[in-house]
């Protein structure tokens, strides 16, 4: 299946010069977003995962459907003060700014597998907090899956020698 048919691209936004990569064309289809998760599961089928973590908030909507897939569990990595329990927190720039992303302090145990799966791999900015969360916890990276990759903007450089599957590259 060629998943590009199935990704809506916006231009200018969210500012001019910008081409959108909108997935909430391929979510509205039920067999082309079970296709996709589908396709990710076997790119990582082969990896020892115990657990799945995804960063708000289409992080969830990768993250979690593959997590059921595999039979494995998922930890939402949200932004700061979404979370009601004890976290550890992280800062990353943003464009215009800066944000934090939190995890709940005992959603990872020491030497637990963690899969990283996110809509798209774009600076890898978000990626690496998440990367530097799980690793206050003690959790080792085995991957990284995502629905798109931005290759034009090498975020692959920021996540160092991290195994990457991507199901669709511009």
């Amino acid at each position: 299946m060629n998943f590009k048919d199935y990704i809506r691209v916006i231009p200018d936004f969210p500012q001019p010069g910008i081409r959108f990569k909108d997935i909430t064309t391929l979510l509205k289809d039920g067999p082309a977003y079970r296709a996709a998760i589908d396709a990710l599961k076997e790119l990582v089928k082969d990896k020892q995962i115990d657990l799945i973590a995804g960063p708000e908030a289409r992080g969830f909507v990768i993250g979690a459907p593959l997590a059921l897939a595999l039979g494995v569990g998922f930890v939402p990595i949200r932004k700061s003060g979404k979370l009601p329990g004890e976290t550890v927190e992280a800062a990353y720039d943003l464009e215009y700014g800066k944000d934090r992303l939190a995890i709940h302090s005992d959603a990872i145990k020491p030497g637990q597998k963690i899969l990283i799966a996110d809509d798209l791999l774009a600076t890898g900015g978000t990626i690496s907090t998440t990367i530097g969360l799980i690793h206050q916890l003690g959790g080792e990276i085995v991957g990284a899956a995502f629905l798109i990759e931005l290759s034009y903007l090498n975020g692959r450089d920021k996540l160092g020698d991290i195994d990457i599957a991507s199901l669709v590259t511009y």
